[in-house]
């Protein structure tokens, strides 16, 4: 009987599929579906860290002037912005310098065969535990990165606004000339607060 599908498709009634559509097909399919998944699964994956208020103790890998690793464990410290590596400043002579690559010799030059001490207080949308890190003798690198002028203030309570106006008078640092504030300069750059992969 003509009316039955089987008998449309025999009779060419309706058209053959090309076995290479098909799998063109099923390949893009599978491509959105995997695409999708793994979106899924890194959102998932980010809202997942809980943070732990037990200090993380230990000697630090210095990724940039404001971000840490102890033990494995990403830090950011609280309360500053230091240049981003790549960011260069002006001098007082107008002559550009890279201050990003100084911050980052400057944390590693007061932390080198320290032991540290970081206080955790939140963790970042980027997955990074945010924290006040101390050494041995008790100086808070936080605070000394913004009096030195290597880092300046980058929170609403403005906890180390007495650092950096000495900095700001005393010409340290980025203050010596002239320079973009770091949250500027990734705006600037289309870059977010995130480990620089970097």
């Amino acid at each position: 009987m003509a009316g039955y599908p089987y008998d449309r498709w025999r009779s060419g009634l309706w058209p053959r599929r090309n076995p290479l559509f098909v799998v063109l097909i099923a390949l893009v399919c599978l491509t959105v579906f995997y695409a999708a998944g793994g979106r899924h699964f890194h959102r998932v994956e980010r809202a997942q860290p809980a943070l732990s208020r037990a200090p993380l103790v230990g000697r630090a890998w210095i990724v940039d002037g404001d971000s840490i690793r102890i033990g494995g464990v990403s830090i950011r410290l609280e309360g500053i912005d230091a240049p981003e590596w790549d960011q260069t400043c002006t001098d007082q002579d107008g002559k550009s310098w890279a201050c990003g690559r100084a911050a980052t010799r400057q944390l590693k030059a007061y932390t080198r065969d320290q032991t540290l001490t970081c206080r955790p207080r939140v963790i970042d949308r980027y997955g990074r535990v945010v924290a006040t890190c101390l050494l041995a003798d008790g100086t808070d690198v936080n605070a000394r990165l913004v009096r030195d002028g290597w880092a300046v203030v980058y929170d609403f309570a403005r906890t180390y606004a007495a650092e950096e106006a000495e900095a700001k008078a005393a010409k340290r640092g980025i203050w010596s000339g002239s320079f973009i504030y770091p949250s500027e300069w990734r705006r600037q750059k289309g870059q977010h607060r995130g480990w620089r992969h970097h």
